[in-house]
């Protein structure tokens, strides 16, 4: 989902570096794999193409933190949208 991100820390050896992946449009989402020791975070669209891709050696890799956007629940989203429109919801 648009703002789905990911952190990923690495060692460069004297100091560390961190990388960011980040779902940049709406019904983009960000996926993590580790393979054959390589951490991969890519970027995939809706119908599952890979837009962009980060690949890390598994050694390197200190930290790997996915942060994903709140998500509103359904009781929520219907007290937003369930009083009629022109209504100041600061007056009632």
């Amino acid at each position: 989902m648009k703002g789905d991100r990911v952190e990923i820390v690495v060692d460069a050896g004297d100091t560390t570096r961190t990388y960011e992946v980040v779902a940049s449009r709406a019904g983009r989402r960000v996926e993590t794999a580790v393979r054959r020791g390589v951490v991969e975070v890519s970027e995939v669209t809706r119908s599952g193409s890979v837009v962009r891709t980060a690949r890390f050696m598994a050694t390197r890799v200190l930290a790997l933190v996915e942060q994903p956007v709140p998500r509103e629940d359904a009781a929520e989203k219907a007290a937003r949208t369930s009083r009629p429109l022109g209504e100041d919801p600061e007056t009632e």
